[in-house]
C-alpha cells in the first residue's frame, strides 16, 4: 500500500530524507520514530503529494505519489501535528464542511458521520465549538474528519502529542479498530510505548532509516535480560553516532 525508493529530500546542502527504501503492507501498522529533526515530518509530507522529493518516487495505495496526485489523495487521509479544523465550528459543522469538501452527501453523511461519533464516543459533543474541547477530543474531531471519505490509507504526523494517557489509549484502539477493516496505518510518535503497538517500526537518524523490523525484534538490539525498545533505539544511535566519528 505504501512505497518509497530512494525516496530523498534536500533542503541546500542539508539532507533531511536520504535513499529512504520501504514497503508497507495492506493493513499494516507502521511507526516512525526517532529524535526530533531525524526526518520523520518530511518523509510523511512526501508520501502525502505535499513535498516534492529532490529523487526517488513514492507509491500510495499503487499511484504514484508525483504523478497521480489527486489519485492518491482520493484514496489517502493525513493529519498533521497542529490541529487545523475551525475552533469556531462545532463537532458536527466541521465533519459537514469537510464532508462536503470530499463530496460525501446526503444519507451517504449522515450515516458515516453517525458512525464516526459512535465509534470515538464523540456524540455528546457533536454541539460544542472545536475550540472548547479538550486535547484529545480535538484529535478525535480531526481523525473523524479525515475518515470522511473512506481513505485506504491513513497518514497521522505524531497525533497524540501533548494528549493525556488516557486519551492516547482510546485513539489507539480506535486506530486497531480501523485497521481490523482493512485500513493501513503510517504513524510518526515520540512515544515509545505507541511504537510496540506498531506491526513494525522504522528508525530514523539524520535522514536515513537505519533499522526498521517488529518491536520485539528491534528490542534485541540492546541485549540484556528484558531490553526495552527505549534501550534499543538509544544503543542503535550512539552505534550510528561511533560510525559517524571515524
Amino acid at each position: 500500500m505504501i512505497r518509497a525508493e530512494n525516496l530523498t529530500r534536500r533542503f541546500g546542502n542539508l539532507a533531511a530524507v536520504e535513499g529512504l527504501n520501504l514497503e508497507i503492507a495492506r493493513g499494516e501498522v507502521f511507526g516512525l520514530v526517532g529524535p526530533d529533526g531525524a526526518g520523520k515530518t518530511t518523509t510523511l509530507r512526501m508520501f502525502t503529494g505535499l513535498l516534492d522529493p529532490t529523487e526517488g518516487r513514492a507509491w500510495v495505495a499503487g499511484h504514484d505519489v508525483a504523478l497521480e496526485t489527486q489519485a492518491v489523495k482520493d484514496r489517502m487521509g493525513y493529519m498533521a501535528q497542529r490541529f487545523g479544523l475551525y475552533g469556531d465550528l462545532t463537532v458536527e459543522e466541521n465533519m459537514v464542511f469537510y464532508a462536503d469538501l470530499f463530496g460525501v452527501t446526503g444519507s451517504e453523511r449522515d450515516q458515516l458521520m453517525a458512525q464516526l461519533l459512535r465509534m470515538t464516543r464523540m456524540e455528546p459533543f457533536r454541539g460544542r465549538p472545536a475550540a472548547k474541547l479538550s486535547g484529545g477530543m480535538k484529535q478525535k474531531l480531526a481523525l473523524m474528519c479525515t475518515l470522511l471519505h473512506h481513505p485506504e490509507v491513513l497518514f497521522l504526523d505524531e497525533p497524540t502529542n501533548g494528549v493525556d494517557p488516557v486519551s492516547r489509549r482510546d485513539f489507539w484502539v480506535i486506530l486497531h479498530d480501523l485497521v481490523a477493516r482493512g485500513l493501513t496505518v503510517f504513524i510518526t510518535t515520540a512515544y515509545l510505548d505507541e511504537a510496540e503497538r506498531c506491526d513494525r517500526v522504522g528508525l530514523m537518524h539524520r535522514g536515513r532509516l537505519i533499522r526498521c523490523d517488529t518491536p520485539a525484534a528491534l528490542k534485541q538490539l540492546a541485549g540484556g535480560d528484558s531490553p526495552t525498545l527505549e534501550e534499543a533505539f538509544i544503543a542503535e544511535i550512539r552505534k550510528q553516532e561511533a560510525a559517524a566519528r571515524v
